[in-house]
C-alpha cells in the first residue's frame, strides 16, 4: 500500500497527517509503529488521521495513534494541526471547524495571525472520568514511587493527565518519574505526565512524559492541564502562557463548568508518499 502523508509540527510536537477522504486508509498498529519509527520510518509523535465527518453536525472525523501503534482520544497540538492540514489542503476553508474525536466534539478556530484556538472542552475531575483508582476527588492525589512520595493534581482532557510542582523544570525527574507514573496502576488507562514549574501568576514552564510516545517537546492537552491545575491549586491565573520545550502555548479556562481554550502555531514541514 503507497501512501500519501504530510509531515507537520506543533512547538516541535510532530506527526504525520494521513488524508483518509481522498485515499482509503485502514492502518494496522505495527504500520502506525513503522510509519512513527524515526529511524526505519518517518518519524513522529503521533499519527492523525482525518476521515469523512460521520454525520451533518461535524466537519470531520479526528483519529489520533501513539507512536506505540496505540489509539487515543485527544491531542491539542495535533488539532492544530489537523485545522492547518485541511485549509492547506482545500478540504475546509470555514474559520470555524468542528471535528468528531473519541473523547466528543472539538471546535478549531483559525486566527487572523495564522495560529489556531482548539476547544478541548470542559475538564473532567471525577475519578472515573479520567479514570484515576481512587473512591472520591482529591485536589492532590499522593503515590510513592521508588521510596519518594509523588504528589499531583489529575484531570481528564479527553486524554488522562497527572500535574506535578516542580521547582525547576530543568532539573524535574521528568526519565525517571515519567515512565514509573504513566504506566501506574493507579491510572488504568495510563496517563501524560507533566511537570510543572510556575513562574508567576500568568506564566509557567512545563514538561511532559506523554503516554505511548515518552517526553516530547510540546503537549498541547499537557499545557491545557497543567494550566487547570495550576489553576485549582491558586498557583495560577488565567490566561497562562505555558512555555515547554518547543515554545509557547496561550492557555485560557474560567474555572469549573468552563471548557478549556488553547492558541498556538502549527507548521507543514515536508510532504511525501510511503510503502507500507
Amino acid at each position: 500500500m503507497t501512501l500519501k502523508f504530510t509531515k507537520m509540527q506543533g512547538l516541535g510536537n510532530d506527526f504525520v497527517v494521513i488524508d483518509a477522504i481522498r485515499q482509503s486508509v485502514n492502518l494496522t498498529p505495527g504500520q502506525v509503529r513503522q510509519l512513527a519509527d524515526r529511524h526505519y520510518g518517518i518519524g513522529c509523535d503521533q499519527i492523525l488521521l482525518v476521515e469523512p465527518a460521520p454525520d451533518a453536525s461535524v466537519d470531520f472525523r479526528y483519529r489520533i495513534f501513539n507512536a506505540d501503534g496505540s489509539e487515543v482520544a485527544q491531542c491539542g497540538n495535533g488539532a492544530r494541526c489537523f485545522a492547518r492540514f485541511v485549509r492547506e489542503q482545500g478540504l475546509c476553508e470555514r474559520d470555524r471547524i468542528q471535528v468528531l474525536t473519541a473523547a466528543g466534539r472539538m471546535t478549531l478556530i483559525h486566527r487572523p495571525n495564522g495560529g489556531v484556538c482548539v476547544n478541548l472542552g470542559i475538564p473532567r475531575h471525577e475519578p472515573a472520568a479520567i479514570p484515576v483508582r481512587a473512591t472520591q476527588e482529591q485536589s492532590r492525589y499522593t503515590l510513592t514511587l521508588d521510596d519518594r512520595v509523588c504528589v499531583f493534581g489529575a484531570v481528564s482532557l479527553g486524554n488522562p493527565h497527572a500535574v506535578i510542582a516542580v521547582e525547576d523544570i530543568d532539573t524535574a525527574p521528568v526519565a525517571h518519574l515519567g515512565p514509573l507514573l504513566e504506566s501506574h496502576p493507579f491510572f488504568p488507562e495510563r496517563a501524560n505526565i507533566g511537570f510543572l514549574q510556575p513562574l508567576d501568576a500568568h506564566h509557567a514552564r512545563l514538561r511532559v512524559y506523554e503516554r505511548g510516545a515518552g517526553e516530547t517537546l510540546a503537549c498541547g492537552s499537557g499545557a491545557c492541564a497543567a494550566a487547570v491545575i495550576g489553576i485549582e491549586h491558586h498557583t495560577l491565573q488565567s490566561p497562562v502562557s505555558v512555555t515547554l520545550p518547543g515554545g509557547t502555548l496561550l492557555i485560557e479556562w474560567a474555572g469549573r463548568g468552563h471548557p478549556v481554550n488553547m492558541t498556538g502555531p502549527a507548521h507543514t514541514v515536508f510532504e511525501g508518499q510511503m510503502d507500507l
